[in-house]
């Protein structure tokens, strides 16, 4: 049987968090994205621009798109991943699993504090 502490599962899944929103949604990854992904702009009659997603391809290719556009699906992964290299190699991977943890607490707080503004 696994066991990792109630710490440890936290930054995980912060970390796991962090992780899955830089892969689906960071404009820093969008070369990842790119080559399954065209973001297409339509202006309504009353001028409102709006953008969708348009996955390119088919095959393989196109599950690839779903996949990198479903956020979920990214963060099943994404934990496996994170899991498994932590498991095998904590001395290595905890550092990076803390910065992203870190990281993702970060992002809570300006998700909340950008509500609270507007």
């Amino acid at each position: 049987m696994i066991t990792i502490s109630t710490f440890e599962f936290i930054l995980l899944c912060l970390a796991t968090f962090r992780f899955t929103r830089l892969i689906v949604f960071d404009s820093i990854t969008i070369f990842l994205r790119k080559p399954f992904h065209e973001m297409i702009e339509e202006t309504d009659e009353e001028g409102q621009v709006a953008t969708y997603l348009h996955i390119k391809g088919d095959g393989l290719k196109y599950w690839i798109g779903e996949l990198l556009s479903c956020y979920w699906c990214v963060g099943v992964w994404v934990s496996i991943f994170i899991v498994i290299l932590y498991l095998n190699f904590p001395s290595i991977v905890g550092g990076v699993v803390l910065i992203f943890a870190i990281a993702g607490v970060a992002s809570i707080i300006e998700m909340i504090v950008s509500r609270l503004v507007d």
